[in-house]
């Protein structure tokens, strides 16, 4: 059975600590310092669903500050 290939996804300013250790622990995904900055690695369907939960979280918290 031949191995799925490994992505990268680089992250976006915003993401606190707390939502990055979420998202290591609720995905397949690691977390690789660049000279670039802190990317995460892992399938393609891994980091599409950490996007998916890294976008929902940022929407949830900025309709949050809208309220305020």
């Amino acid at each position: 059975m031949e191995e799925e290939p490994v992505y990268e996804m680089k992250l976006t300013n915003g993401i606190g600590e707390q939502m990055l250790a979420h998202v290591i622990e609720q995905f397949d995904v690691e977390l690789k310092q660049t000279e670039f900055g802190p990317k995460l690695q892992g399938t393609k369907e891994e980091l599409e669903k950490a996007q998916d939960y890294i976008v929902k979280v940022m929407k949830e918290r900025l309709d949050e500050l809208d309220r305020r």
